[in-house]
């Protein structure tokens, strides 16, 4: 009751009219409004320059154009259709600015490799050339993982694989841009030899080798050398503990944060190393010896790596192959018209395992987009493309045969009984046959005109 009373004696002083009500009306519309959330486009966060430009296209309205969708074709192709490779590898090639393209390179890597990518643009206008690398997780494109982009001033990339996998690196220009392109990738080890003086020559005892009649596995490498041969960090590291004792003997550990890697010296002669300090790559920490229970074996140094568990370290030393074949065929011969001297093989990839995509027929036309070694990449009229040795190409400069042509017949854009036919010509105008695909010559007319005509509108050439 005291509650109700003075509640009442509190509102009787205030007289409420229409007036206040519509207001209170008002002021509530506006609160309302004003607590929800503005209604914006989703913000797009790029995750590479790439992405970035295919927007770009999206907001000026240029993807749905014909040329836009070729640029967004071709760079799913390159990831769909790569090329497979074996490293180190080195491609000189052309990318047409009539036409978009994108070119797009396989390779499997290993865990403890580093991979350099080198690239160099030879174009007259400046461009951006997009370099992004993919880890390869599945059959589709959806289930691949951006691993890295080139920044884009930069002609380099490096990466470093967390797991043996495939990747592919795909290039594209801008769209409308285009030029000559050479690309070297190699790869090299990621952690520094950690004997002074020696090599992977020097590896005498490998990871997962029988121990103790069997009842343990090697969970290193020994590297044999010298007593008091210095023992070098192989990365930047932190000093994380130096001991002795069991059956490592002396030892010292090394952490490196970067790879998150637990790196293992054993069997020392001497510890130089201080706890807890930095160490960079060549600095000494200890001396080989035969501490431990290697004893009776002569001085070398146990030297493991582990990561949740024991890691092989071969491949985080050993020397690789560093130096890609050198380009043997004739680089100036990269955007030119050719034809293939006699019947040839073309093969889906450079190396020499590759399998075969097709035969070729005698003077058989295509275009030289690449080369690599002693083969050249080749664009055949129907827009497939495949690699070929260079002994059997030759450019069509000169005709193999010319003729007068038929008063009745078409010549046509491409080499299809549908093809779009090309009207600026004259019936008894000279021309030169510059070769042949799919039952089609290729002419150039005595005005400069090039165009496909049927062989069977000329059976007697």
């Amino acid at each position: 009751m005291f509650q109700r009373i003075t509640l009442n004696r509190l509102w009787k002083p205030f007289h409420f009219g229409p007036t206040f009500f519509l207001l209170v009306f008002i002021l509530s519309i506006f609160i309302l409004t004003g607590c929800k959330k503005e209604i914006v486009p989703k913000a797009f966060w790029p995750r590479s320059d790439h992405e970035a430009y295919q927007h770009s296209l999206e907001e000026a309205n240029l993807i749905t154009t014909a040329l836009g969708k070729d640029w967004v074709n071709a760079a799913q192709r390159s990831l769909v259709s790569p090329t497979d490779i074996t490293l180190p590898y080195q491609e000189a090639f052309y990318i047409s600015q009539k036409t978009p393209d994108a070119i797009g390179y396989r390779f499997f890597v290993k865990r403890g490799l580093r991979i350099e990518v080198k690239i160099a643009v030879r174009a007259s206008d400046s461009l951006n050339l997009f370099t992004d690398l993919f880890r390869q997780m599945g059959d589709s494109i959806p289930d691949w993982i951006h691993v890295a982009t080139a920044d884009e001033d930069s002609s380099r990339l490096m990466f470093e694989p967390r797991r043996d996998a495939y990747y592919i690196l795909r290039l594209q220009p801008e769209l409308l841009r285009g030029g000559r392109f050479d690309v070297v990738i190699r790869e090299v080890p990621s952690l520094e030899f950690p004997v002074s003086g020696r090599d992977s020559r020097s590896i005498q005892s490998f990871f997962g080798d029988s121990r103790d009649g069997g009842r343990r596995e090697h969970h290193g490498v020994d590297i044999f050398a010298p007593r008091h041969t210095p023992v070098l960090a192989p990365v930047s590291a932190q000093v994380l503990r130096i001991g002795e004792g069991g059956i490592g003997g002396r030892y010292v550990w090394l952490y490196e944060p970067k790879r998150a890697l637990y790196l293992y010296f054993a069997h020392l002669e001497t510890q130089c190393a201080k706890e807890a300090s930095w160490v960079n790559p060549g600095d000494t920490i200890g001396t080989v010896g035969n501490t431990g229970n290697a004893i009776r074996t002569r001085p070398h140094l146990h030297f493991g790596i582990y990561n949740r568990g024991p890691v092989d370290p071969w491949d985080f030393l050993v020397e690789t192959d560093t130096i890609p074949d050198r380009i043997r065929s004739d680089t100036l011969a990269i955007s030119k018209l050719a034809r293939v001297i006699e019947s040839a093989t073309i093969f889906r990839g450079p190396g020499p395992q590759s399998p075969s995509t097709d035969t070729l027929e005698m003077h058989s036309i295509m275009v030289i987009i690449a080369a690599t070694g002693s083969m050249y990449r080749v664009l055949l009229p129907d827009g497939s493309t495949g690699y070929i040795p260079d002994e059997q190409v030759e450019i069509a400069s000169d005709e193999i045969d010319h003729e007068t042509l038929p008063d009745h017949f078409a010549l046509l854009e491409t080499p299809e009984q549908d093809g779009i036919p090309i009207t600026n010509i004259f019936s008894d105008d000279q021309f030169l046959v510059l070769g042949q695909f799919n039952g089609f010559y290729l002419i150039r007319t005595h005005h400069g005109t090039e165009g496909w005509m049927s062989i069977t509108s000329h059976p007697k050439m």
